[in-house]
């Protein structure tokens, strides 16, 4: 039988102890960014700074409307140009430069904080804001932080060009370079993420049901973030409260 998370405030619970050749996948969501400043990604009532998510978030909508969806991922691109990581941020960087390779940093967010921090490997599943790649060719994304406000960019193929992001309908990137990652971790830490989405959603319900091919053993699931997630049986433990208060001690490494 699989036990009843731990459920409390961050504060309560003892540094994870890391040891050597530990296996450490991190995923972060909306959550730590929005601790910088960041508007999350949409509000109670389905819209995103004022636009049905329809409308911006969508390949349809892009083809309907691209002037409107380029001057909406500007806006965007000019709001995180003016932010700066947060100390959840800098406690992840950290973490990475001590554990080198064993950690596998994964965020759902699109903007550069992680990178801005020093996090020396990051992988984007929603693409990046500031980045931009072309509708009709296989050019890869490259990056871009120019706001388009007026025209609407081309590729040299003559295609138009769009936003280097993830939309509704499309799938996520690096799927299986995440589930190598994930199958094999020793720890899992979700943070700022509500548990709602999916692919991402269904990660730690993986690392939960399935033992890991290399060890034989689960790993341990953990979760921070300032609202139990609605995915809270999944975790071993659910540490509440600020990421940029919480992950500065998250980690103890032996």
């Amino acid at each position: 039988m699989i036990p009843l998370p731990r459920i409390g405030p961050g504060h309560d619970f003892a540094p994870i102890a890391i040891e050597p050749g530990t296996r450490v996948f991190v995923l972060t969501g909306a959550g730590v960014s929005a601790e910088s400043g960041i508007r999350t990604f949409r509000d109670a009532d389905g819209l995103w700074e004022q636009h049905r998510v329809e409308e911006v978030a969508t390949p349809e909508g892009f083809r309907r409307d691209p002037r409107l969806v380029w001057r909406f991922y500007s806006e965007r691109r000019l709001q995180a140009a003016a932010v700066q990581p947060n100390p959840a941020h800098h406690a992840l960087a950290l973490l990475g430069r001590e554990l080198g390779d064993d950690l596998f940093l994964c965020t759902q967010n699109v903007d550069p904080l992680h990178e801005r921090a020093g996090s020396p490997r990051v992988l984007h599943m929603h693409g990046e804001l500031l980045s931009t790649r072309c509708e009709a060719c296989d050019r890869p994304p490259f990056a871009d932080p120019k706001g388009y406000f007026d025209e609407l960019p081309r590729c040299a193929c003559g295609g138009l060009l769009r936003p280097g992001v993830v939309w509704f309908g499309e799938m996520p990137m690096g799927m299986d370079e995440i589930g190598a990652a994930v199958s094999s971790c020793d720890l899992f830490v979700t943070v700022g993420s509500s548990g709602a989405v999916y692919p991402a959603a269904g990660l730690v319900s993986h690392v939960r049901n399935h033992p890991s091919p290399r060890t034989g053993r689960y790993a341990r699931t953990v979760y921070v973030g300032l609202q139990r997630p609605e995915n809270s049986h999944s975790f071993d433990e659910c540490r509440l409260g600020k990421a940029g208060e919480l992950l500065p001690d998250l980690f103890r490494i032996q």
